[in-house]
């Protein structure tokens, strides 16, 4: 498996620019792998889901209103009226441009207070959209399950395949570990050590990585984009800083753009080359903080 996978940022914008005239289709990939031959479908496909993802986040108000919810519901119980084997909820969603995945949450979520007189339980729709065989409507039942087939970006199954990548990435971080006689703790250990916010790899003896002292390994099994470096390092990989246990990010062999405070590199499996404004922050703001213990 071939980690090395960074692109520059013309390339990336090259690729976001492309992608905004996407629906989240699977045929979506193919049109994206046409398009860009030279980039592996693993770096598309994360790009996609990201850059998408993203959209949803600035219009999903716009699709939760009452308003919206009871337009969708009436124009789906109109289409399947007219043709009950026509993909009607997938076609909706393409129409406002909105996540096949999400438009079926929010038409079941809605066939079931009209049906139940109540508000579903987040875990009762939940099982719902696991599992369409539980959906009391077959019609219904089979229109959520085209959704969730063809969306690439949400839905139970985009989850699962994600978990799946992602301990795929951790497998194969472990096995590159190994293979270079490196002493380490695994965050199960840490964890049962006590600690509550832990990354996924702590050396036990620190090693030097293109000149920068590693003590810990975070492992990210999606794109690194600007945004995304941007929030872990708000949201996750400060507070591995300065704490009882000596801490640093990488993969082996393969060094990100993005350098924690004390030289440690920040790396991802798809990365975007060039985002020096976060490396220059961090380097800033370790300067302003103690040492970690080393």
């Amino acid at each position: 498996m071939a980690v090395n996978m960074k692109i520059t940022k013309a390339q990336y914008g090259q690729i976001a620019k492309f992608i905004s005239h996407l629906k989240p289709s699977r045929q979506c990939m193919r049109r994206l792998q046409e398009k860009f031959p030279n980039q592996s479908p693993s770096t598309l496909l994360s790009i996609f889901s990201q850059e998408y993802q993203k959209l949803i986040k600035r219009t999903h108000s716009r699709h939760h209103t009452a308003e919206a919810i009871e337009t969708y519901y009436q124009r789906y119980l109109c289409g399947v009226r007219r043709n009950a084997a026509a993909p009607v909820l997938l076609e909706l969603a393409y129409e406002v441009d909105f996540s096949p995945a999400l438009m079926a949450r929010i038409v079941l979520e809605r066939y079931l207070q009209v049906h139940d007189g109540v508000d579903p339980s987040k875990p009762y729709l939940n099982s719902m959209l696991k599992d369409s065989s539980l959906i009391p409507d077959t019609i219904l039942a089979n229109q959520v399950q085209q959704c969730l087939l063809n969306d690439c970006c949400y839905g139970s199954m985009v989850d699962s395949i994600k978990h799946s990548i992602g301990h795929e990435h951790e497998v194969l971080l472990r096995e590159k570990l190994l293979e270079n006689n490196l002493s380490f703790l695994e965050e199960d250990q840490l964890r049962a050590k006590g600690y509550d916010k832990t990354p996924d790899i702590i050396l036990e003896v620190p090693v030097a990585v293109e000149g920068h002292v590693i003590h810990w390994i975070e492992s990210k099994a999606s794109f690194g984009d600007e945004a995304s470096h941007r929030a872990y390092l708000q949201d996750q990989f400060w507070s591995y800083w300065n704490r009882p246990i000596s801490t640093t990010r990488a993969a082996v062999g393969l060094r990100g753009p993005l350098s924690l405070a004390c030289g440690n590199p920040v790396c991802k499996w798809l990365c975007v080359c060039g985002l020096d404004r976060h490396e220059k922050a961090a380097r800033q703001l370790a300067r302003q903080r103690a040492r970690p213990a080393c």
